[in-house]
């Protein structure tokens, strides 16, 4: 037992999400198609050729993002794509699931943050702490938060499934995982709760991560905006690939990496990275995915630009 007094999660009080409103709804999601203006870089035909490549000799395209991509109702589009089999593994992290759930749940999801901080219920909603149920129940079956989530979400159906990444993931046979970060997300603070049951969940679903990356080499991976956990799950699923493969007189290299975000880089990106006196330095992705994974064999790319316009024009350059 800790020798520090807990906050007794018990006395929360949840509200019905009837209470609450969404910032988006099924509606606002948008319908495939290229985006207007397309989205224009002079490597981004670079990225596509390495994928089409990749796919055609069976390597992976493992796609890793933050929850915004979700709340800019993109869905449609990564729905897509792992329809197509161009996405061979989705992951994201807790809040990416809470969104998904929601959506596919209810119609809706995200909230006036801003509100609701006010008054103490910023999150706590009584129809999202099912997912607190499920994550109990992937842990005591020893799957991965994101194929429990996605095998209720398609089987039952939940009534928006169709917008369900989680949902199409389970169909496809394509492995969603969630990477948690206790406290990080809104689920953590309601009352039935269990820890223990999100950690373990979330720890296969690293597992299964990490086996997806030891496949990498002749592959490409993808970060959308998350620039904490996409770059650090990535480094040390790497890390561990690697140590197994060097055991094998191996060590895999050569493989893509591409970061797409909002943060301006310099032109020469490619050629160093900042000291760590400049505030770039604790920028992951460019340290981490776009420089030291790759060095010695890799080749990266990076894509400033908002997601609404880059990724329906990566969708668009791959579905022809």
């Amino acid at each position: 037992m800790s020798r520090y007094e807990l906050f007794d999660r018990r006395g929360v009080e949840l509200w019905p999400l009837s209470q609450r409103g969404h910032d988006l709804e099924v509606a606002d999601c948008l319908p495939l198609g290229p985006p207007e203006p397309r989205f224009e870089h002079p490597e981004l035909h670079g990225l596509v050729e390495r994928i089409v490549t990749a796919r055609g000799q069976q390597r992976p395209v493992i796609l890793m993002m933050g929850a915004h991509a979700i709340k800019l109702g993109l869905s449609r589009f990564l729905i897509d794509l792992i329809e197509r089999k161009w996405i061979t593994h989705l992951a994201t992290n807790g809040a990416g699931l809470v969104h998904d759930f929601e959506l596919a749940s209810f119609g809706g999801t995200s909230e006036n943050v801003a509100r609701w901080i006010q008054v103490g219920q910023f999150g706590l909603w009584q129809e999202t702490s099912r997912l607190n149920e499920i994550a109990r129940q992937a842990a005591d079956a020893g799957e991965g938060l994101g194929e429990a989530v996605g095998r209720i979400l398609a089987s039952q159906p939940a009534p928006h499934a169709a917008v369900s990444l989680a949902a199409a993931a389970w169909r496809m046979g394509v492995p969603m995982t969630i990477h948690v970060g206790i406290g990080c997300d809104i689920i953590h603070a309601h009352p039935n709760c269990d820890g223990a049951a999100w950690g373990a969940a979330s720890d296969t679903d690293f597992l299964i991560f990490a086996r997806s990356i030891q496949d990498l080499p002749g592959g490409v991976f993808i970060n959308f905006g998350t620039a904490v956990t996409g770059p650090e799950v990535f480094l040390k699923a790497l890390s561990m690939a690697r140590n197994v493969a060097r055991q094998r007189g191996d060590m895999p290299r050569d493989f893509t990496t591409a970061v797409f975000d909002l943060i301006d880089l310099p032109e020469n990106w490619r050629e160093s990275t900042p000291s760590k006196q400049e505030s770039r330095y604790y920028y992951r992705p460019w340290k981490t995915i776009l420089a030291r994974t790759v060095a010695g064999g890799g080749q990266s790319y990076y894509f400033r630009g908002n997601h609404r316009q880059t990724l329906p024009t990566l969708w668009a350059e791959l579905v022809g």
